[in-house]
């Protein structure tokens, strides 16, 4: 990822411009914070001063002024904080709306490279926690740290003009305070990391076996991520045991601590009382700041710490915000493209493994109406040529061209309305399959639907449903069989009327008659280019000519009687598929 800036106030002031469109409640907030904050800081005043008043020497005025003037702060206190969590409350959700917004248009922009070497669960987590997180630290955490840092301040004053010496004794409370709260840190945060990071591998773990669960129904294998999930659960409980037990203990330290200020505080007025240098109800009104000022100063070293915690959630958030795709594309759209396509010298190799290379040298053509297909044995790099010409990853030398220009040079919406894609393994999405067949498009007619659906052969079964065309399909299609599914995604591609169509292992999950329809449906597209992948080789034998790939390079090229005439790669192939089809006849 992109390096950021790391300092805290280079990321606090990128936040705050962030926080641009919410000026106004933002100001709107910290004026009734101020206003509440000095409420907050009469109230004890007010109330030593009614004490006072109910002396031997009753005054009913002094009594009643201070009873109207309580009343009346802390109405209006009241009236300030509601309003002030209010607006700030309606920050945080206008904030962490666009930072989430924001966040996952960087995400959909990023290639294919950046998914493979991110982990989903940390992909998921910055979406969820850390933007809600970061924008804590702007609104709440910055409200609350400059509240109690105003009261810190008021009340110390308030407190050294009742009586300087037992100001100075609460004093020695702020530094004890701050060490313990240091040591406390130290550990706490620490397993606070601890437990995020088991979190994460908990959902990931739950993430895969739900996601890959056909194959655990069909390997029995349910009681073995039963034992993995309850694993990584009893490591996050192990690490929550030991965060919640280091804060118990440090919470109880406070308690015997703040508990024995208090006596200490209330022998010695009792002393001053005596000696007659502040009344009763100076005594109490200083109680009642002293009572306040410990939970303030220790608000600030918590929030200290929360504040830093929330600025590094913002610094990983930012991370991913700059995050620059590799693969660039220009504004290139061309109103006609003949689809003439050439791969010049290609080597490529995925950044998991930059030493070892998937592609080396490939040099082929593929001409406008002719259909190029590539066989070869599993892992040979057909799938990577189809990744390129997708322009899902970028060769680390040669081109690939199309009508003589660098892919790269091609608007994205553009090239991928013109390049077609149907994969072995169709990605439909939990929608209606309109929806699924449309995907992606600005605009599209009624007729371009049925005549995509009747080229596909997907007609017959989509009105044999109840809900015909706005059939749900469930997530990642699962209410569908295999072979309709990759019949949608054909339609899908069709709907387009791409110049280049890509069909990797289109027909593998397909039936002998609806094979055949497809088969002469793309032989009505006279003009366009099509690149057949495929292990079933009786389905290319028509192709205009055939690219074997084998370790890695372009082995043979040919149609299919010159290839079977030299006997090579391509006629082993051949024959061993041949054998392995009539052993499952036999069978």
């Amino acid at each position: 990822m992109q390096a950021v800036d790391r300092r805290p106030l280079s990321i606090l002031f990128r936040l705050l411009s962030m926080s641009r469109p919410d000026v106004v409640p933002i100001c709107g907030a910290f004026t009734f914070l101020v206003a509440a904050v000095i409420g907050d800081m009469l109230m004890p005043s007010f109330t030593g001063q009614m004490i006072d008043s109910l002396n031997y020497k009753f005054d009913s005025n002094a009594f009643a002024s201070a009873i109207f003037l309580m009343g009346l702060t802390s109405f209006g206190s009241s009236f300030s904080a509601g309003c002030r969590g209010g607006l700030f409350m309606l920050t945080i959700s206008r904030l962490t709306k666009r930072v989430r917004q924001h966040l996952f248009r960087c995400f959909v922009k990023q290639d294919v490279a950046f998914f493979e070497g991110t982990s989903k669960g940390d992909i998921t987590t910055c979406l969820s926690s850390d933007a809600s997180l970061m924008s804590r630290s702007l609104a709440a955490n910055v409200n609350i740290l400059l509240r109690s840092f105003v009261m810190t301040l008021g009340i110390y004053w308030f407190m050294i003009q009742l009586c300087w010496p037992l100001a100075l004794i609460t004093a020695l409370e702020s530094p004890i305070t701050i060490t313990a709260e240091k040591i406390y840190n130290k550990y706490y945060q620490g397993l606070v990391s601890s437990v995020k990071q088991s979190i994460v591998k908990s959902n990931q773990v739950a993430g895969e076996s739900i996601y890959h669960i056909r194959a655990v129904r069909s390997h029995g294998a349910e009681m073995v991520e039963q034992r993995m999930y309850n694993a990584s659960l009893e490591e996050t409980h192990h690490f929550k045991i030991q965060r919640d037990s280091v804060r118990a203990t440090y919470l109880l330290f406070m308690r015997f601590f703040q508990l024995g200020m208090r006596v200490l505080i209330l022998w010695y007025g009792q002393q001053m009382i005596k000696s007659r240098q502040m009344t009763a109800g100076n005594l109490v009104s200083f109680i009642l700041y002293q009572m306040e000022i410990g939970g303030h100063v220790q608000t600030l070293v918590e929030l200290h710490i929360d504040l830093i915690e929330s600025l590094e959630s913002a610094r990983k958030v930012f991370e991913y915000m700059d995050h620059k795709p590799s693969i660039r594309c220009g504004d290139l759209a061309p109103d006609q493209l003949k689809g003439h396509v050439m791969f010049k010298n290609i080597s490529f190799s995925y950044s998991s493994s930059p030493d070892q290379k998937v592609l080396e040298n490939v040099s082929f053509e593929m001409k406008p109406g002719s259909v190029t297909a590539l066989v070869g044995v599993s892992g040979g790099g057909k799938s990577t040529c189809v990744a390129l010409l997708k322009h899902l990853f970028e060769p680390q030398s040669g081109d690939i061209l199309l009508d003589g220009r660098p892919l790269k040079e091609y608007d994205h919406k553009y090239f991928h309305r013109m390049v077609a894609v149907v994969s072995q393994e169709p990605e439909l999405f939990a929608c209606s399959i309109e929806a699924n067949i449309t995907y992606g498009l600005d605009s599209y007619s009624e007729d371009m639907l049925q005549t995509a659906g009747k080229q596909a052969d997907i007609n017959s079964f989509i009105y044999s449903l109840k809900d015909g065309y706005d059939t749900y399909v469930g997530e990642r299609g699962g209410l569908l069989s295999v072979g309709q599914k990759q019949r949608i995604a054909i339609a899908r591609a069709l709907i387009r009327q791409p110049q280049i169509l890509i069909l990797d292992e289109v027909t593998s999950s397909l039936d002998t008659e609806s094979e055949k329809m497809i088969q002469n449906t793309l032989a009505c597209f006279t003009t366009q280019t099509k690149l057949i992948v495929a292990h079933r080789l009786k389905t290319i034998e028509n192709a205009d000519q055939i690219i074997v790939i084998d370790k890695g390079s372009v082995s043979e090229r040919g149609t299919h009687m010159e290839l079977m005439e030299r006997k090579g790669i391509y006629y082993k192939l051949r024959e061993r598929r041949f054998n392995e089809d009539n052993i499952e006849t036999i069978g």
